[in-house]
């Protein structure tokens, strides 16, 4: 096992920055405020007691109020702490793992002498290293360069590298590549973005949830600027944050985002942008009219950035702000960003009818298998004139269905399901939970085998040979939970799940919720049931799929959840083959 090189180690002079910081390049620390002046600030213990608890809100509130300074040392070990709570793997957080990894990719644990070549999915015009030395910043590109060869399906993620590059100044190299591979492997919560469709998700979820929250700056902000220019700003939105603030409000927004996930820089963009409207519109003072000048000369973008920089308005004021937004909850900000997933794929999905369209070339490579041929072409240039690497640890190139040996579909209709399925979910591994055709027609088993993973994907084959299923959001599990009054809940659910119809026709039938704004009825959220005599999935005036107790007899009719039709033509159904799949914790 190669041996970690002892300037990785936590050697720094300074008690709270890592060796790979020119402290003297850190901006001068402004003093606390008056409020929290006398308050003791808690230890990274006393948090991670509170995690080890499970009591997750009160970590919350609490990394949302505690004003450590950017210099104080709490982070070497509060940061770790957050970001390893979300990790799904023990496998690649053993000892010297990633020591053995750098060493495959670069055939040494020394720091090469020349240029390290970054993964495609970097942005170069936003690989900020902040107060990092020259050599700090060779590290960053080391943790992003193995990154990229361990996890080959990351296709375009440009926060990354100023995450990383941020992580780098508290802690060592290794537990920065630990962190990082934590927050990109996370199920439960998002944290990084790791395709180009996702981050054009990101700032559309902003722009809308800008433009209903914090409606005035919005309008502010549309009205310096023409309307085709607008959305070019929204999409720097992220810069906002992880450019456009300065380290010691940086640092604090990445306190809890570590903890709460990409909603803190939703919230922060948020609070910049009613904070920039707060000081910018006003016209009957000398600043509001400097600032009006300043918006016509120079246009909003750059009067944005002008503000950013030059913000006094201290970090625990401006996580006040953010966190003060009122009717932003998480749930409401989830609904909104897998309502613009949705459209966006449906832009390049055939929804309706028979299937018209050539299979001719459904074998051919796509974007991502493109940009994984990329990925092996940049793990060889880092070792230029070097011998070929061993082999790979994580497959390259591979799609997860041709792993699949299903009895109801082939590898095309197998392809076509997966490009419907939410984008995080095709970065894992599939594994077969339950078929009837080895472990029998029993709702009981079906429960053993499937009720603690989520999500499932189930897919029937009649014995008319029509082939339908649904991909859903949550556990089987959940139809055991109970409601305020101790009543066991009828439905359960998200607005993740869909519907699915692969024979005849190809077809997929999202939640009726993804098509606008306006209220929904309570017959439009009825998404999964189940008890021990039978299992539904969607509902209002008919149940989209319903299955009895021996998995062998089932209806589908028109629901108002989806808004589907029935899915095989007569509605009544004889199942030939029931597979239920779910999704490894690992990623491919």
């Amino acid at each position: 096992m190669p041996t970690m090189p002892s300037v990785m180690e936590h050697e720094a002079e300074h008690p709270a920055f890592s060796p790979h910081v020119d402290v003297a390049r850190v901006p001068q620390l402004a003093p606390a405020s008056p409020a929290s002046a006398g308050k003791p600030l808690r230890t990274a213990a006393e948090v991670q007691t509170l995690l080890t608890q499970g009591k997750n809100t009160e970590v919350k509130m609490l990394l949302r109020t505690n004003a450590w300074p950017a210099d104080h040392p709490v982070r070497r070990e509060l940061w770790s702490a957050l970001c390893l709570q979300h990790h799904n793997s023990k496998s690649d957080m053993a000892d010297g793992f990633y020591w053995d990894m750098v060493t495959q990719v670069f055939g040494s644990t020394e720091l090469p002498d020349r240029p390290i070549s970054l993964p495609p999915f970097v942005e170069p015009g936003h690989c900020h290293s902040y107060h990092l030395t020259q050599k700090g910043s060779s590290i960053a590109d080391r943790v992003v360069s193995v990154l990229g060869y361990a996890c080959p399906d990351i296709v375009y993620s440009p926060s990354i590298y100023p995450i990383c590059a941020l992580l780098l100044h508290y802690l060592s190299e290794e537990e920065c590549y630990h962190c990082i591979t934590s927050l990109v492997s996370s199920k439960k919560k998002q944290f990084i973005t790791q395709t180009k469709s996702l981050h054009e998700v990101t700032w559309k979820t902003v722009m809308q949830i800008c433009k209903k929250h914090v409606k005035a700056a919005a309008v502010h902000l549309q009205r310096q600027c023409p309307s085709s220019r607008v959305e070019r700003i929204y999409m720097d939105w992220i810069w906002w944050v992880l450019q456009g603030l300065p380290f010691t409000h940086l640092v604090r927004v990445m306190d809890c985002f570590f903890h709460e996930g990409i909603k803190v820089l939703y919230r922060v963009a948020m609070a910049i942008l009613v904070l920039f409207h707060k000081h910018t519109s006003s016209t009957s003072t000398a600043g509001g009219a400097e600032w009006s000048a300043d918006i016509q000369k120079n246009g909003i973008d750059a009067a944005l950035t002008k503000f950013l920089k030059e913000i006094t308005i201290p970090p625990n004021k401006v996580l006040k702000a953010a966190f003060g937004i009122r009717g932003l909850s998480s749930s409401y900000i989830s609904r909104v960003f897998i309502r613009t997933e949705m459209i966006l794929q449906s832009k390049t999905v055939i929804r309706s009818g028979p299937m018209v369209r050539s299979r001719s070339n459904e074998n051919l490579p796509n974007s991502q298998s493109q940009n994984n041929i990329q990925m092996v072409s940049h793990t060889l240039t880092i070792r230029e004139g070097e011998h070929t690497p061993g082999p790979r640890t994580v497959a390259v190139g591979v799609y997860p269905v041709q792993n699949i040996r299903s009895q109801i579909l082939d590898s095309q209709d197998l392809l076509a399901l997966w490009s419907w399925l939410p984008v995080r979910i095709t970065m894992y591994q599939p594994i077969l939970l339950y078929t009837t055709e080895e472990h029998g027609c029993s709702l009981t088993t079906f429960y053993v085998r499937v009720e603690q993973h989520e999500p499932t994907l189930l897919m029937i084959k009649t014995i008319n040979n029509e082939i339908f299923g649904a991909y859903c959001s949550s556990k089987w599990g959940e139809r055991n939970l109970k409601d305020d009054r101790g009543n066991r809940q009828a439905y359960f659910g998200t607005g993740e799940t869909f519907l699915f119809s692969l024979y005849p026709e190809r077809a997929k039938y999202p939640w009726v919720g993804m098509e606008g704004e306006n209220t929904l009825g309570h017959a439009a959220e009825l998404f999964m049931a189940a008890d021990s005599k039978m299992i539904t999935i969607g509902g209002g005036e008919g149940q989209a799929i319903w299955m009895d107790e021996n998995i062998r007899y089932g209806k589908t009719d028109r629901c108002q959840t989806f808004n589907n039709p029935p899915l095989c033509k007569t509605g009544d159904f004889e199942i030939r083959v029931l597979e239920v799949y779910g999704f490894a914790a690992e990623q491919m």
